[in-house]
Formats: structure tokens, C-alpha cells, sequence
């Protein structure tokens, strides 16, 4: 059988599967609201295509027919049901699906046999779109429980319940995000453009998209179940004054104001403090005044000239300490070019370092050698050539590390 003719089965066998969908979908909704499915509005025939199709199954031989489960997911995500939409997160074995199309697309490719590479990169572009799918229905559907306030469910109780279940998906699904490497995807695509652009451009920016929104969906969670426990807390202090109520029937609040002792769930209120000011109009005070001005303490007057010279001493001292090592590293550079010219041979100024038991850091050492080449008059600087030991970050990463410096006489 030819690919072409196996292409026309399956085309041929997708046509009557879906056809039963249609032909059988209102006892089929029926059974999507029920526990089990109607036999009786189905003839013998029509059940066995639908057990053949995997629409419908038995669990065992003493229940009756159910809906399968992807037929019940397939129902929940066209009608948006909240209760039985699920969220689904593992990309690991898409990822590895992924991979595995990549190799296989290459090798095809390679080969010449173009035909069979584009039945692969179609394949591929399926579980890419896939993966973004399922990430957009989840977050669709995370979104639409948040807008509603969680309004399926009647109790903040179960309102409660329903945030923390929806915070441990937004974390099923950070997971999954943590598992696309998209370094081992631009390594496994190479150079091929098709895969380039389907692996890294465009899949990228979706996961950034979903990565954002994702977030944006983990914060509103945050305030909802803060804004819930608030309510929670509320509502059970009203519980619980209205069963108090309830048991002691002649209970009176009293006037708390008119008590001198108010207890601490009621006197909630910070105490005044009253200003005042001394009477110095009245006379009759005078003495007494006098008595309390001798009681207080005298005033301790700080030379404030020491303490500004001290801090200036010190700001001095420190000063000197790093111009001091500041040049201490000048003349270390200095040696090791005295160095160059007395042995006349090249030098790797990291090995100097080590070799002179130099306490300098190695990249603040090789920084400052290559500036004072660059210091150097035009003239004296011909007499020296700087060779670098640098390489690229990575494949990708066309930024240059300098690991050494090599200073030869010219």
C-alpha cells in the first residue's frame, strides 16, 4: 500500500468517526450530563462504531457505557466547562517527541528525501502548535474561573479550596515551562532555517507570552485568597457573635465609654496626648518652676571641631589606603614589563601573577596590564606586541572572554 493510498484510508477513516459525532450528539450530550449513556436511543450498530471509534467504552462487564476521556475533555474545552476542564502541563514527553521528530526530520532531509522530511516538519509544527495550545486552554481557563470570582462554587470555604487547587496548576505549568531548554532546541535545529524559525523564533515568543501571562494570573490568585481569607474571617466572627447571641438570649452590650477600665478588644484607639506649656504669667509658680529646671541634668556640650577633624582623619586614612594599593598594582604592571625587556622573551602575564605570589585578583591583573599597554606613548608601545588568549562565550554567544595575556618584545 502506497503512502498516498494509506493517507486516503485515514482521511476516509477520520471523515466517518467524526460523522458519528454529529449523527449521535444530542444522546451523546445526554451521556456527557450523565453518569452513563442511553443504550436504548443507539441501535446495535451504531454502538459498536462508537466502541470501535473510542467515543464510548465499558469500564466492565456488569456497568454500562460510559464516555471516554478524551471524548468528555474534547466536550469540557469546546463548551468552556470550568468544573471539568483540566489542565494539563507535562510537555516532557512532547518535548522529547519534539526531539525525536528533529533527528528524524534532519536525517530525511539529508538524505534527499524531501517528501518524507515535510511529512516530519508537518508532524513537528503539530506538537509545537499542540503544546502551545494546551498552555493557552489553560490559561484561558485559569483566566475564566479568576473573572468570575470563582462564582461556580457557593462557599468561600470551597472558594478557599478552589484558589489554592488553581495556585498548584499555575505551578504544574511554571514547572513545564522550566523544562523547555531552548539552548538544546537551537543546538538540535543547527542551521536548518524551517527548524529555526519553528523551534526558536516563533515558539519562543509564544512561551513569553504565556510566561507573562502566567504570572499575571499567579498575582490576581494572590489577591483573591488574600481578599477571601479576609472575608472568611469576617464571616466567622459574625458566626460566632451571632451563636453567642443565640446562647445567652439576654445578653446587653454595655457603654464601654462609661467604664474606666475598657477592655482591650474594644479600646483600640491610641491614648491623646494633651500639649501643654509653662505658665510663666503666674507667679505663685515661680519656685516651682526654678526647682524643676535645677533637677534636670546638665548639658553636655560636644567639641564638634574633634569630631568633624576625627571623621576627616579617617576618610583621609582610608584614602590613603586605596591610592596606596592602587599604586602598589601600578608598579606590579611596571615589573612585569621590566621584566619583558630584561629577559627578552614572552611573558603570559597570568603565569607572572602566579609565579610572583601576587595578591591581586586575576581578572583586576589582566585589566590593568592591558591599560597600561594602551597607556603607553605611541612610540614605546611599538616596542611591545599584546597577543590575547580569548574565545567566544559560546557556539552562539559571540562574546569574547580574555582567560590570558601574553606580552613579547618586538
Amino acid at each position: 500500500m502506497s503512502k498516498l493510498e494509506v493517507a486516503s484510508s485515514f482521511v476516509q477513516t477520520g471523515i466517518e468517526r467524526l460523522s458519528l459525532l454529529g449523527t449521535h450528539a444530542k444522546a451523546l450530550m445526554d451521556g456527557y450530563l450523565s453518569e452513563f449513556i442511553d443504550e436504548a436511543a443507539f441501535t446495535e450498530q451504531a454502538l459498536r462504531k462508537l466502541i470501535n471509534a473510542q467515543i464510548l467504552w465499558r469500564p466492565d462487564e456488569q456497568s454500562g457505557l460510559k464516555l471516554t476521556k478524551v471524548v468528555c475533555d474534547l466536550i469540557a474545552q469546546m463548551l468552556a466547562d470550568e468544573k471539568r476542564r483540566t489542565v494539563n502541563a507535562d510537555v516532557a514527553e512532547d518535548l522529547e517527541h519534539i526531539l525525536a521528530l528533529v533527528e528524524s526530520y534532519k536525517e530525511a532531509y539529508y538524505r534527499g528525501d524531501y517528501l518524507l522530511a515535510d511529512d516530519h516538519l508537518l508532524h513537528l509544527t503539530q506538537v509545537v502548535d499542540g503544546i502551545h495550545s494546551n498552555f493557552s486552554s489553560a490559561i484561558d481557563s485559569l483566566w475564566k474561573r479568576i473573572n468570575t470570582d470563582f462564582a461556580f462554587v457557593s462557599s468561600l470555604t470551597e472558594k478557599i479550596r478552589e484558589n489554592q487547587r488553581a495556585q498548584k496548576q499555575v505551578t504544574r505549568l511554571l514547572d513545564g515551562f522550566a523544562l523547555i531548554d531552548f539552548d538544546r532546541l537551537i543546538e538540535n535545529a543547527g542551521l536548518n532555517g524551517a527548524l529555526r524559525k519553528l523551534l526558536v523564533s516563533q515558539f519562543q515568543a509564544h512561551m513569553s507570552t504565556h510566561y507573562s501571562s502566567l504570572r499575571e494570573v499567579q498575582q490576581r490568585l494572590l489577591e483573591l485568597i488574600a481578599r477571601f481569607r479576609k472575608q472568611q474571617e469576617r464571616s466567622w466572627l459574625v458566626q460566632q457573635m451571632s451563636d453567642f447571641l443565640r446562647t445567652h438570649p439576654k445578653f446587653t452590650p454595655e457603654n464601654y465609654a462609661l467604664r474606666a477600665a475598657i477592655p482591650d478588644l474594644i479600646n483600640q484607639a491610641s491614648p491623646l496626648l494633651a500639649k501643654v506649656n509653662l505658665a510663666l504669667d503666674r507667679t505663685q509658680d515661680l519656685p516651682l518652676l526654678a526647682e524643676l529646671v535645677q533637677e534636670q541634668p546638665a548639658r553636655q556640650r560636644l567639641d564638634t571641631a574633634i569630631d568633624v577633624n576625627l571623621d576627616s582623619v579617617i576618610v583621609w586614612f582610608e584614602d590613603e589606603q586605596i591610592q596606596a594599593r592602587q599604586q602598589q598594582l601600578k608598579l606590579d604592571v611596571e615589573n612585569f614589563y621590566i621584566e619583558v625587556l630584561d629577559t627578552r622573551r614572552k611573558l603570559s602575564a597570568v603565569e607572572h601573577l602566579v609565579q610572583s605570589q601576587l595578591n591581586w585578583d586575576s581578572e583586576m591583573w589582566l585589566f590593568q596590564v592591558i591599560g597600561y599597554y594602551d597607556a603607553l606613548p605611541d612610540l614605546e608601545q611599538k616596542k611591545f606586541k599584546l597577543i590575547r588568549d580569548e574565545s567566544y562565550a559560546s557556539y552562539w554567544n559571540e562574546v569574547l572572554w580574555i582567560k590570558d595575556v601574553e606580552v613579547v618584545l618586538v
